[in-house]
């Protein structure tokens, strides 16, 4: 069964990478078998194996996979990833990714990948994540860091991939400052622009337990069906 979620952001730091874990346990604790995959990443910090984004989605995986069926394309410094496989030479291929994901899929009942950056990153001359995302033909989601400008973020993004013709599973909102006052407005404004509820409402830290599961739960598994 070839299921699962991609998940995007507005922007760089918005808290992909927390949200797909979170995401990923969920799915654990409803009795799925779930692997994450990274397709693409850049920047490894000293002392690391690989990127420490895609190591995360590793561990957090029910099976014991190579780094390099997560992780295909990785990128030492941490730049744009078309500059990067354009300084380099490694270029990345459509196949190589789908040769990836597709051997995930044969030892999971669903992938969850995660995009790099945002929604519109190039990662060659004529392809970027949307592009990708269409390909992998995985129900999106939109993270929406909670920060000031994210409105803006959230609707010129929100905007794209509805005509990018992908499923859209929806958005989440990842709430990143303990500082930023106006969150619950922040939240309500994007509901009203975005036209629907947050499919989840994520705090700072790690995952949450089960008994404080953030995520909509029926309208995630009503997504994963055929």
């Amino acid at each position: 069964m070839k299921a699962g979620f991609f998940i995007t952001g507005t922007d760089t730091g918005v808290g992909k990478t927390h949200v797909a874990l979170s995401l990923m346990q969920f799915l654990r604790e409803e009795g799925l078998h779930v692997l994450g995959m990274k397709p693409v990443a850049s920047g490894v910090s000293p002392g690391d194996v690989g990127n420490r984004d895609a190591l995360r989605l590793q561990r957090m995986s029910q099976v014991d996979v190579p780094y390099d069926w997560v992780n295909p394309f990785l990128y030492k410094d941490p730049v744009p990833p078309h500059l990067a496989a354009r300084w380099t030479g490694m270029e990345i291929s459509v196949e190589v990714l789908d040769r990836a994901l597709n051997r995930l899929f044969c030892l999971s009942d669903c992938v969850v990948v995660e995009g790099a950056g945002g929604w519109l990153v190039p990662l060659g001359a004529q392809f970027d994540m949307a592009d990708l995302a269409k390909h992998f033909n995985l129900p999106v989601i939109l993270v929406v860091g909670i920060r000031l400008g994210c409105i803006n973020h959230a609707r010129l993004s929100d905007l794209s991939i509805r005509q990018s013709a992908v499923p859209y599973a929806g958005w989440v909102a990842n709430c990143l400052h303990q500082g930023y006052f106006p969150e619950k407005e922040t939240i309500s404004e994007l509901t009203h622009y975005l036209g629907r509820d947050p499919l989840a409402r994520l705090s700072r830290g790690e995952p949450d337990a089960k008994s404080n599961n953030p995520w909509n739960r029926d309208e995630i598994l009503r997504r994963l069906e055929p």
